[in-house]
């Protein structure tokens, strides 16, 4: 293990917390209004980790820290189930990992070598917001809030005139009963391992999920860069999409242009280049944890 130094950690603690805070404490105000935001909400409402935890630094299987009463004391949420502390010294315990988050973990790494071994394809063009509204009026559409940027019939026309290549079941499965059957692709849940690749903007988002799915275990870093990949993601996915978001800071990536197509595929290409390294990470924390053994649990030498 490697063993962090008091003042080392809570440094990165701190700096854990004050990357996420705003997004955090964003939401949870608005949640109080009852406000909601198209955008940024999609990172607590689909993705179900809580503001809470997002902000708690947690240490991974390979770290040891230096710890202090003090120290407990500030950061409370280190004395928990998952950690043994002894001896001034502080780690996760892997005998708390059950068997069920060793088979998602498997599962998880199964899948980042399938998508990091798999060509990515460019080109979809965020199409999945449009056929999300595809044949709906304005008062259908899920941000009825907020107009679109074409009418209905010429949303419809636009859709008709692409070629539809979602490969996210997630995405797709929230196509319009129209719009489905024009997806050259159908994916499935049971597919999800043989259709997902690394240019999807969905399946990158994603990486954030799969990263919570593995927490405490990877630790909180893995957990910030995945969040702020996938809020990168979200804003261009919306960007992309036919509602008109402007005045909220989001200037429209007006994909049913073709210089707004060539602006879709430089962005995507630059956000799949930084997923790469994060699916890497991804994959070697979900292969450590489905296969670490469990430690002995044995009191240290006075």
């Amino acid at each position: 293990m490697r063993r962090l130094a008091l003042n080392e950690w809570t440094s990165r603690a701190d700096a854990h917390a004050a990357r996420v805070a705003p997004w955090c404490d964003a939401y949870v105000e608005r949640r109080s209004r009852g406000q909601k935001h198209p955008v940024d909400d999609f990172l607590f409402t689909y993705y179900n980790f809580s503001p809470a935890k997002l902000r708690q630094w947690m240490p991974s299987l390979d770290e040891e820290l230096e710890i202090s009463e003090a120290a407990l004391e500030a950061h409370p949420w280190l004395r928990s189930r998952w950690t043994i502390i002894d001896d001034g010294l502080l780690r996760m315990d892997a005998n708390k990992i059950d068997e069920s988050v060793r088979r998602a973990a498997a599962f998880i790494a199964n899948l980042s070598a399938n998508i990091l071994a798999r060509p990515a394809r460019l080109r979809c063009f965020g199409l999945h917001e449009w056929a999300m509204v595809y044949h709906l009026t304005p008062e259908q559409v899920r941000h009825n809030g907020y107009r679109l940027r074409l009418s209905p019939e010429a949303i419809s026309a636009f859709v008709e005139s692409q070629s539809i290549c979602c490969s996210h079941y997630d995405a797709f499965r929230f196509f319009t009963p129209e719009a489905a059957p024009l997806n050259t692709l159908q994916p499935t849940l049971e597919s999800r391992i043989d259709n997902e690749q690394g240019a999807c903007l969905h399946a990158n988002m994603d990486l954030y999920k799969w990263a919570y799915k593995l927490w405490p275990w990877c630790g909180s870093d893995l957990i910030a860069d995945t969040f702020l990949l996938a809020l990168e993601g979200r804003n261009l996915d919306m960007r992309a999409s036919p509602y008109e978001l402007s005045d909220m800071g989001y200037p429209p990536v007006r994909v049913e242009t073709e210089e707004g197509r060539q602006q879709y595929v430089l962005e995507q290409q630059s956000l799949a280049a930084k997923a790469i390294p994060m699916r890497e990470r991804v994959r070697e924390a979900a292969a450590q944890i489905s296969t670490i053994p469990a430690l002995p649990v044995t009191p240290r030498a006075a």
